[in-house]
């Protein structure tokens, strides 16, 4: 029952996304931007935490995600040390995620020969 809820509702995330793609002029930038704000709004307000433990990772892996990833590091490490928590919780949080984008677009670049539009 878990793998249906994760895909609903990270298929609502996506169809939100689509949405927003076609009835709007925001760019794709912009829209990831948006989610990942949605995020630390959701979670600093408690609202994402019942969704992920609804969920799972269908709404851990999505932008969301990484917003809430933000705020719960970031509330740790405050409780942890103090007011310099501010600055490194989300830094030490979100590490892993961020060096594992890097490294792929650093490996898909040096495999594929950019083109220019």
């Amino acid at each position: 029952m878990i793998f249906l809820k994760s895909f609903a509702v990270g298929g609502i995330i996506c169809v939100i996304g689509q949405i927003l793609i076609d009835n709007t002029k925001l760019t794709s930038g912009r829209i990831l931007v948006g989610y990942v704000v949605a995020g630390v709004i959701l979670a600093a307000v408690g609202l994402y935490e019942p969704i992920k433990e609804f969920a799972s990772s269908g709404a851990t892996v999505p932008l969301t995600g990484f917003g809430y990833n933000l705020v719960e590091g970031t509330k740790k490490a405050v409780e942890e040390q103090g007011l310099i928590g501010v600055l490194t919780g989300p830094l030490t949080s979100c590490s892993a995620g961020v060096m594992a984008a890097l490294l792929s677009g650093l490996a898909v670049s040096v495999f594929t020969k950019p083109k220019s539009k």
